[in-house]
């Protein structure tokens, strides 16, 4: 069976790592994990990955809070080469990737995004989605490209707002949509890249 190689980044609890090693091993995503990289030492997501006998690496990301310093980045890419990854997949990263990524792998890598993209791009769009007075968010699978939570959208999932969420309950409900959605995307795209 053909199969996509996928390297997972992510700085967090890995909950959308979670549910991505999950369908590949009940079936239903046509890929095989290669590495998961954090910019957290000690990122519940690092051991989600050993949790899944999953390669994994810490990647020390400097003296910047937003990116990664140009070397980090450097080495960011060389381990994404040398593990053969194909389709790059941002779970919960907070960092934004530079050129040298987003050129060594063009249109290869997705991101998911808690609301309904173009609105609420940033930090914390659940929270945002409830201030503006919204009735529904959601969640995007997007391309990566050089500005934030920007690019093509590749899939997107309502999530209604009820009237008594709070930010936590509304999170909540769109991290669950979140875990169907993200490995279903992925699928359509390793999909696309096998023909």
């Amino acid at each position: 069976m053909k199969y996509v190689r996928l390297g997972i980044l992510g700085s967090g609890k890995g909950t959308n790592c979670r549910a991505i090693l999950e369908s590949i091993r009940n079936g239903a995503l046509a890929a095989h994990v290669r590495v998961v990289i954090s910019d957290v030492f000690d990122a519940a997501i690092l051991e989600i990955a050993r949790e899944f006998s999953v390669p994994n690496a810490y990647l020390p990301p400097g003296r910047f809070h937003t990116r990664l310093e140009p070397e980090a980045e450097a080495d960011l890419v060389r381990i994404l080469r040398d593990s053969g990854v194909e389709l790059v997949v941002l779970a919960g990263f907070m960092r934004v990737l530079k050129a040298p990524t987003l050129e060594a792998f063009p249109r290869r890598i997705l991101n998911i995004h808690p609301s309904l993209l173009p609105k609420f791009p940033g930090l914390e769009a659940w929270k945002q989605a409830l201030v503006a007075g919204e009735s529904v968010t959601g969640c995007t699978v997007h391309y990566v490209d050089e500005k934030i939570d920007h690019g093509d959208v590749i899939a997107q999932r309502e999530v209604r707002i009820l009237p008594n969420d709070t930010p936590e309950s509304l999170h909540a409900r769109i991290q669950i949509a979140e875990h169907e959605l993200y490995p279903a995307a992925i699928n359509k795209v390793c999909r696309q890249l096998l023909e």
